[in-house]
């Protein structure tokens, strides 16, 4: 998987404070995330949201394929929420009567929580993207790597009023042994990805129909961003990718847990 966050100023703004909260944070949170306690009301969840409670291990090798069947595609949204970007994300998904997994970060569920809550609300999941999007979390030691996916699964489910991620997406993809294992015994499949469509570099929307047209026989998950900088390539690019899966044939789904 390409490391796709390297050059992105944007998570460097957010850096420092994400590793505050963390820092600040670990002792209470490692011991809410294990002890399942989450504070606040819960939303009405969908099916499709996994709400508080019982934590059932799931399998830690990395997820692709779509529960839609063989021509099921996955439609994943990285970064957020974002307060520009997400809700345009969300209408358009709402308009194709599409749902999609959104990978977020801690800070930014933290930040948004009214956004997180919107996700929960339209039917989508949620995944756990670490709380700083730090894309070298595999060089780093593992008491690092609990912190920065503790956190998050907690500041993330706060924020959706109880509805925990159902996945674990390293930024990235620095997935280790110890990272994958670790989200699995919280309930969070790691996800990874089969096209990249490199969004975030803001190539242009024809570049990110055309890489999704092309790569598509890799597999079915599909990458996306709602966050991390200008996504009003990604928001056209959706506009015209989405009716065109739907002619192709294709059906949408989630990741397999």
């Amino acid at each position: 998987m390409a490391r796709h966050g390297g050059g992105r100023g944007w998570y460097g703004k957010v850096a420092g404070a994400a590793l505050g909260v963390t820092a600040l944070a670990v002792g209470a949170s490692v011991w809410t995330a294990q002890a399942d306690v989450v504070g606040g009301p819960s939303p009405q969840a969908s099916a499709s949201a996994k709400p508080a409670g019982a934590v059932e291990r799931v399998s830690a090798t990395i997820a692709h394929a779509s529960d839609a069947g063989p021509r099921g595609v996955n439609i994943t949204i990285d970064d957020g929420p974002d307060p520009a970007w997400t809700p345009q994300v969300l209408d358009l998904l709402r308009e194709h009567e599409v749902k999609a997994t959104f990978c977020m970060t801690g800070t930014q569920a933290q930040a948004h929580p009214d956004l997180v809550k919107d996700v929960v609300a339209a039917g989508h999941r949620l995944c756990d993207h670490s709380v700083s999007h730090d894309t070298t979390m595999d060089r780093k030691p593992e008491a690092y790597q609990s912190q920065e996916i503790l956190d998050a699964e907690r500041m993330i489910t706060k924020a959706s009023g109880g509805v925990r991620p159902m996945y674990y997406r390293a930024p990235g993809g620095a997935f280790t042994p110890y990272s994958r294992s670790l989200a699995a015994s919280r309930g969070m499949r790691p996800l990874g990805w089969n096209v990249d469509t490199k969004d975030f570099e803001q190539p242009g929307a024809d570049a990110i129909v055309a890489t999704v047209e092309r790569e598509l026989p890799n597999g079915p998950t599909i990458l996306f961003h709602d966050a991390g900088g200008d996504r009003a390539q990604t928001v056209e690019a959706l506009r015209r990718v989405l009716p065109w899966l739907k002619e192709q044939g294709y059906s949408f789904g989630f990741p397999e847990r």
